[in-house]
């Protein structure tokens, strides 16, 4: 007898970076330039939020992504790896509805995501407490690290230079 598995309510994509720049608002037929964030060396996480996902998945997703030891050390004589928060880096949230996609046929669907609007909170939630995790580090204030997010729901141009790529995928 097959046992159940939950569901998967999220995913996050962790990749290790040097920089990284997002487009956040694209430039307007008036003449407005294009809006961007960057981050210096840090972590990009890319979120997808599907059908199920809370605020308590929510917090579990900022706590294993914040404090699971990824990067380098700082230290060239330190051999272990260091969280985010420890090294301290900057952070930049990308959402990626893609990743909740599932191929049928030569097509993706994404039947399993959130409703955009339920999307929207949860992405505001996990920015938020991103926010503030990196804020509690008293090294990441010395060293002025910051947070930097991207716009939930729309096409953003992005780029970045990685020191790998060092990419984990994660489902909660």
């Amino acid at each position: 007898m097959a046992m159940a598995v939950d569901a998967v309510k999220s995913r996050l994509v962790l990749q290790q970076c040097l920089s990284a720049r997002l487009q956040v608002q694209p430039p307007s037929e008036t003449g407005i330039e294009a809006e961007y964030v960057e981050i210096g060396k840090g972590m990009i996480i890319y979120v997808c939020f599907m059908k199920g996902a809370t605020e308590e998945t929510v917090e579990k997703m900022v706590k294993c992504a914040l404090n699971t030891c990824l990067s380098p050390s700082e230290d060239p004589s330190a051999t272990k790896r260091v969280s985010v928060l420890d090294l301290p880096g900057d952070i930049l949230i990308i959402p990626q509805a893609t990743l909740g996609g599932t191929p049928k046929g030569k097509l993706m669907q994404y039947h399993k995501n959130i409703a955009k609007e339920d999307g929207k909170k949860l992405y505001a939630h996990f920015v938020s407490l991103c926010e503030a995790s990196l804020h509690m580090s008293e090294r990441a204030r010395e060293q002025e690290k910051h947070v930097r997010a991207g716009t939930y729901g729309n096409l953003q141009v992005f780029s970045t230079n990685t020191n790998g790529p060092f990419t984990h995928l994660l489902e909660f």
